[in-house]
């Protein structure tokens, strides 16, 4: 597995070896040992599937008590996956990095805890899968707002309106939003 740094600390990309032939392909998506050599020694402890139709946008979600790590891949379609960082003392704080995930690149993102994460759907359908560090707690779920001019998030929209859910769309910006300690 090849990993990528990012301009944000602790936020990385990773491209798995993939051996194909005639009858597909094989690769491997997570290995401890790999992981724990190169500084991710976080443990799993759940793991989610969404699908999302095209032009959706999800995010950007965070937690405050109990913020995930989330290690993130597009099994079908594309999506453009987008991390804030959310960390108090970071040099980055408020920063913003994305990138295309898609079925094709099989690339990953790793997202430490104290981010926000979203993403936008380029595909007709996308199906993305991810393993968290903690627990989903309701109670604790925040989001950001996904087009605050304070944090300039340039999304690859298909259409000026994507589709949002409605606690997305009235999301607070990052000026007033409750953050993770």
């Amino acid at each position: 597995m090849k990993i990528e740094s990012t301009p944000i600390p602790g936020l990385l990309l990773l491209e798995p070896a993939v051996h194909g032939d005639a009858r597909g392909f094989f690769m491997e998506t997570w290995r401890e040992s790999f992981f724990t050599e190169h500084g991710i020694c976080h443990r799993f402890v759940q793991d989610n599937h969404s699908r999302s139709l095209r032009g959706t946008l999800r995010g950007l979600h965070y937690q405050l008590e109990y913020p995930q790590g989330k290690l993130v891949r597009v099994v079908r379609g594309e999506v453009y996956d987008v991390a804030v960082d959310l960390r108090h003392q970071s040099a980055t704080f408020g920063h913003w990095f994305g990138a295309p995930l898609s079925e094709d690149n099989r690339r990953q993102m790793w997202i430490p805890p104290g981010f926000a994460h979203g993403f936008y759907v380029l595909s007709e359908c996308a199906d993305l899968c991810y393993k968290c560090t903690e627990y989903y707690h309701p109670e604790d779920d925040r989001s950001l707002l996904w087009n605050d001019p304070e944090i300039g998030i340039e999304w690859p929209l298909l259409d000026p309106s994507p589709i949002l859910s409605e606690r997305d769309r009235n999301a607070p910006p990052l000026a007033r939003a409750p953050l993770p300690h």
